[in-house]
């Protein structure tokens, strides 16, 4: 079964360092978009701080991620930050850690330390959970079909994510991943279903 560790909610940490202070908001992001919406709030809350650097990971693999100085010297802010979300082996994970100086210069090596240290302080308070890596489908079909895609979804187990009313019914679910084939073999099977809905992997 394909799983990966991330948040079960959002978390806070704090360090302090030559009258300095770096806040860290951890925050569960699926997606850029939701990256890009954590960032502006958290720009918005805290206005008036010199800086705003973040990392992030996405997927079971990690593999989409990006770290960022925001006006630090090179690598002393974003990728420290980066490597508690790889420290902690979470995942969907944002990280935000906000700098409000105190007036005296930290040099490179103290700058390390404090966004390493207010990051790792914001997970060690998070809820770290394992989920199952999920995979999505969009079915587009006629309401008098809602029935039988209703049971099909019972069958493989599906949970709805997201559904819209219009001149046809279009319904996305999730199921894990592993799972993926199971679900396309056994649509295919069922002739009704094949032949009258369409459905796609996300």
């Amino acid at each position: 079964m394909s799983t990966y560790k991330t948040i079960s909610k959002d978390a806070e940490g704090l360090y302090k360092e030559k009258g300095s202070k770096f806040i860290a908001y951890a925050s569960r992001v699926e997606n850029e978009e939701e990256a890009k919406s954590f960032l502006e709030r958290i720009k918005k809350e805290h206005n008036s701080a010199r800086h705003h650097c973040y990392a992030y990971r996405f997927g079971a693999s990690g593999d989409l991620y990006r770290a960022n100085d925001d006006g630090e010297p090179g690598n002393t802010a974003g990728k420290p930050i980066l490597g508690q979300l790889l420290s902690y082996e979470v995942s969907d994970v944002m990280l935000i850690v906000v700098r409000y100086f105190g007036g005296t210069k930290l040099g490179a090596s103290g700058l390390i330390t404090a966004y390493k240290s207010a990051a790792a302080d914001a997970l060690s308070h998070a809820d770290i959970i394992e989920i199952t890596e999920q995979t999505k489908f969009i079915v587009e079909f006629n309401y008098a079909l809602t029935g039988d895609v209703m049971r099909f979804l019972s069958s493989v187990e599906g949970q709805i994510v997201d559904e819209e009313h219009g001149e046809k019914y279009e319904l996305t679910f999730s199921v894990p991943l592993d799972d993926k084939n199971k679900v396309e073999k056994l649509w295919n099977s069922n002739h009704n279903l094949n032949t009258n809905c369409k459905l796609l992997n996300t």
